[in-house]
């Protein structure tokens, strides 16, 4: 090895310390940076802003955008290998945009008018670097969350803290006055209620959504909805991977988890599915609400697409919320509008039936068409079909959630033929029957005043939202493959076997007994806050508060009017409900109860008496 080698792999070996040290302080001040520009944005669009408070924001913005030109070039010039190689193409992209930034400080504005003289207003431009900043702040901090998975930090714990991170960035900016009516202040408690019932797609709220919240505030709702729907470590998972790329093989495998990804060579393309599916599912719900209601409502153009989409994300995310006073039982919509009820009923159910089993029907239709399209080259029928295109998971989830659509539908019918839906056309009737056996699984819209349901209705109503929608859905509820796979446990107790098969499957071990432990942890905590409830609410009736404990820890959001009712500290429990119901009980206690080691060794086993 030659001298100056030897030089400068010393100067290297001696100078890289320091150099991860200045990296890892300038990574804590990008951090606080992205949350400050974040702060800003939410103050300049919240509060009404005097000259000073301008002033002060563009120095803000200014010194993020050099904190953020600190960064990205420290990184290329001390650490460019490890940069290439973790750099996506979209990340280089960002970086040579902010760059660009730069343009308008070096030259002059031009003088002639023209095309140059448009680029260079455009990169000066307010929009342009504060929507770039975002899009770097957002990086930063979905980077930093995913590196925390890095740090064999408990996954649970990390999920449950994030919602409630996003709860409470809710909660402030629905405080905010332009978020409310002008002359409508909400107290803290219904803003920390509201925020919680739309981040766990639950639909509970205590005040009037439709006469309480501005566009603005509403916009907030939907986009906590959305956030809510899709899960914080979803949508930071994909943000950091997308842009990031190559991330540490241990958050990769903690992400394949969260999200059931078959292998961690397609995670991140799971990831893109979960995104993908979402827009065009709610992008075709938007159009079908929209040709529903174009013309009837007495809405312009821009009022209706914006009804249309907060509905077909609420609908879609299981939420539950409406902009119509009185939810979808408003009387404009109750009459000659059963496509809109119909489209609302199919969101719910396909959001409700989980990302997985889409995929499934991804992989499905996709095979499909590869078969009919080498039958079109060849004129040959492929006569080797593979046999098991739909999953487990996807057989018992469809036909659960056909029986119970089914199976509500007739009940509701039968008991609210001549009640509730009396006076209705037998379209219509039928039309609200599917709607109200749709909704308690778990969307929370409501077509007709529940307190007017029949108590037999009102009992298969709870019944339907304890059970709720698929695991790795939009839907809560104790989950129909956590129901199916109790019932048939219970099935194969009766027929004295010891194995639960199903489909030439046999169930795994870990399955029954999380199944089993999801049930009995479901209803031992809605007996403990409904007796908290029955000691704090001693007016109103036992079934009223069932109703209302079901309703939060499934987050559906139906309610019998109560939860206006309701006093603080009661809000306060019922919002806790939703986020038990949201985060989920399983992965909640995993987050708070210390893990016990596997040992290698095995007590004699023994019986218990039962019966």
């Amino acid at each position: 090895m030659k001298i100056y080698h030897k030089i400068l792999l010393y100067q290297n070996k001696l100078l890289q310390p320091y150099v991860r040290v200045l990296l890892r302080l300038i990574a804590a001040f990008t951090y606080v940076s992205s949350l400050l520009l974040i702060v800003g944005v939410v103050y300049e669009h919240g509060f009404p802003l005097s000259s000073v408070d301008v002033e002060h924001l563009k120095i803000l913005y200014k010194a993020v955008w050099i904190i953020f030109l600190i960064d990205v070039t420290l990184h290329f010039l001390l650490e460019y290998r490890d940069t290439k190689k973790n750099y996506r193409k979209l990340a280089w992209v960002l970086s040579g945009l902010l760059y660009l930034t730069l343009i308008p400080v070096i030259f002059h504005q031009p003088e002639e008018s023209g095309a140059i003289l448009h680029f260079w207003e455009f990169l000066n431009s307010k929009f342009y670097h504060v929507t770039l900043l975002l899009l770097f702040s957002f990086l930063n901090l979905s980077n930093g969350l995913v590196r925390l998975l890095g740090r064999r930090t408990n996954p649970s714990l990390i999920l449950a803290v994030s919602f409630l991170v996003i709860i409470l960035i809710g909660t402030g900016l629905l405080l905010l006055p332009r978020c409310t009516v002008e002359g409508i202040s909400i107290s803290w408690v219904d803003a920390l209620f509201t925020s919680t019932s739309a981040v766990c797609v639950t639909g509970l709220v205590p005040v009037d959504v439709s006469a309480t919240f501005t566009p603005l505030g509403l916009t907030v709702i939907i986009l906590l909805i959305q956030v809510g729907g899709l899960g914080v470590m979803t949508l930071t998972s994909f943000f950091a991977m997308f842009f990031m790329g190559n991330t540490s093989l241990y958050n990769q495998l903690v992400v394949r988890d969260m999200v059931s990804s078959n292998s961690l060579g397609s995670l991140l393309s799971t990831l893109l599915y979960i995104l993908g599916f979402t827009l065009v599912i709610e992008g075709m719900g938007m159009l079908s609400i929209w040709l529903g209601i174009h013309g009837t409502l007495g809405m312009d153009l821009q009022e209706e697409l914006a009804f249309s989409a907060f509905h077909s994300i609420s609908a879609f995310c299981n939420a539950g919320f409406s902009t119509l006073p009185g939810n979808l039982g408003n009387p404009m919509v109750m009459t000659g509008h059963n496509s809109l009820y119909i489209s609302v009923s199919l969101l719910i159910i396909l959001g409700g039936i989980g990302f997985p089993i889409l995929v499934n029907f991804k992989d499905i239709v996709l095979y499909h068409l590869r078969r009919f399209w080498k039958f079109v080259r060849t004129l040959k029928l492929d006569k080797h079909r593979v046999q098991h295109l739909y999953n487990l998971n996807t057989k018992i989830v469809l036909i659960m959630t056909f029986l119970l659509l089914v199976l509500g539908t007739l009940a509701i019918a039968a008991f609210e033929w001549n009640g509730s839906f009396a006076g209705m056309s037998v379209v219509d009737k039928w039309t609200q029957a599917f709607f109200n056996a749709t909704c308690p699984r778990t969307a929370g819209f409501s077509s007709v005043d529940l307190t007017s349901l029949s108590i037999q209705s009102i009992l298969i109503y709870i019944l339907l939202m304890w059970i709720g929608g698929a695991a790795q859905s939009t839907a809560g509820g104790v989950k129909v493959n956590a129901f199916a796979v109790v019932v048939m446990n219970l099935i194969a107790v009766l027929r004295g076997t010891d194995r639960v098969e199903v489909f030439g499957r046999q169930l795994s071990h870990d399955s029954i007994r999380r199944s089993n432990a999801t049930v009995v942890m479901s209803l031992g905590v809605l007996f403990l806050f409904v007796f908290i409830l029955s000691i704090l609410e001693p007016k109103m009736s036992i079934m009223t508060l069932t109703f209302e404990c079901v309703s939060a820890l499934s987050t559906v959001g139906s309610s019998l009017n109560a939860t206006p009712l309701l006093r603080d500290e009661s809000k306060l429990l019922v919002a806790l409900l939703m986020f038990v119901g949201r985060v989920g009980l399983i992965t909640l206690m995993l987050g708070i109860v210390r893990q016990k080691k596997n040992t290698k060794y095995r007590y004699p086993n023994d019986n218990i008496i039962i019966n």
